[in-house]
């Protein structure tokens, strides 16, 4: 996986459309990644990377770029 297709994965997940986030975006400029996004965001790394993460170190994900090294660290992008 290449880190733009990381960026379309986490734009689908949140119901946002194609090209609209970047590395930078923030959760705070992301209307769905709420509580229940960060829950949808816990169980869609597990079902579809198999990446299992406490929900601290899903607390401390702010940013799009933070998602992206969550799947770098665990040798998911090429």
């Amino acid at each position: 996986m290449s880190e733009q297709m990381a960026i379309d994965w986490v734009s689908k997940l949140f119901n946002e459309p194609a090209g609209r986030l970047a590395m930078e975006t923030t959760r705070m400029d992301i209307p769905d990644w709420d509580s229940l996004g960060a829950l949808s965001l816990m169980s869609s790394l597990d079902s579809d990377f198999g990446i299992l993460l406490a929900d601290e170190e899903v607390q401390q994900i702010t940013k799009v770029s933070d998602i992206v090294d969550v799947l770098r660290r665990n040798g998911k992008l090429q």
